[in-house]
């Protein structure tokens, strides 16, 4: 109910809502909810982690006309029974559902600062003759600023998120303390200019 009061506001102002994931144990019921909202929300949008086994899946799912799917790598420790545990078997997995997303009639949003991984979302696109109207980078606000303004510049819509709200503070802290390498990462990241 709350999420539908929240649809029909972002309708109301002109926008729309991407569900967030959370960890494995909740994906099931995400998706169920985003499967409700879409019959009166069709723009209603979903994250999808590609650490997790199941991800290529749920994005051939989700791969069709009027979807928006929001790519990431996934911020949680999980179990390896459901998730990637390496670094590359997680990248290669994003890949796969890049490809799967990129190929569909969907609307890919790739959510990455991973240099590699923002190369070969450019190089999918032209593959797949996707426009820059078609698909988007993004990224967290300060992190990788001149990286941003590049993609814009060169025509791709890139959407920058920025924590707020009451507890932004708990919210950045608790990405950070879920997976030991979130640590690692935004420090890399805040040190790069690029």
């Amino acid at each position: 109910d709350n999420a539908r009061a929240i649809c029909q506001a972002a309708d109301a102002a002109g926008t729309t809502v991407t569900l967030d994931m959370e960890d494995h144990t909740t994906t099931d019921s995400t998706l169920d909810i985003l499967t409700k909202l879409r019959k009166d929300h069709p723009g209603t949008g979903a994250v999808l982690q590609a650490y997790l086994r199941r991800t290529e899946s749920d994005c051939r799912e989700l791969a069709y006309a009027g979807s928006r799917v929001r790519l990431c790598k996934g911020a949680y420790r999980e179990p390896e029974s459901v998730a990637y545990q390496a670094d590359r078997d997680v990248d290669r997995s994003y890949v796969r559902c890049l490809n799967v997303l990129m190929s569909g009639d969907g609307y890919p949003m790739l959510a990455t600062h991973d240099p590699r991984l923002i190369a070969i979302g450019e190089d999918r696109a032209r593959w797949f003759d996707r426009g820059p109207d078609r698909f988007e980078f993004q990224m967290l606000y300060g992190i990788r600023p001149e990286e941003q303004a590049r993609l814009a510049a060169e025509g791709y819509t890139v959407r920058t998120y920025v924590p707020y709200g009451d507890d932004w503070y708990g919210y950045l802290m608790r990405r950070l303390a879920e997976r030991p390498a979130n640590l690692a990462f935004f420090g890399r990241a805040l040190a790069s200019k690029k």
